[in-house]
């Protein structure tokens, strides 16, 4: 977030004279990127990720997902034609 806010920001901070104001406001501005952007729940809700878990969950959700991929068959479909003669 703080790279972010300093190119998408970077007119109005370099607008403030005073140090104080301009870590202030970049602070604050961080924290609103946050909640907007750097969220995972925003994301899902949009439905571009299909879940969130919390970090304790992961090896659960591995070892389920393992074992239901663990015996899928990726079997490639029969050539409808030949090579045709040219």
């Amino acid at each position: 977030p703080k790279g972010a806010i300093e190119v998408l920001k970077n007119k109005k901070i370099s607008a403030f004279e005073n140090d104080d104001e301009r870590n202030a406001y970049i602070a604050q501005a961080e924290e609103e990127y946050k909640e907007k952007f750097a969220n995972p729940f925003v994301a899902a809700s949009k439905g571009y990720i299909d879940s969130v878990i919390e970090p304790s969950e992961t090896r659960k959700y591995i070892i389920h997902a393992l074992e239901v991929s663990g015996h899928k068959d990726a079997g490639m479909p029969r050539k409808k034609h030949g090579i045709p003669p040219f």
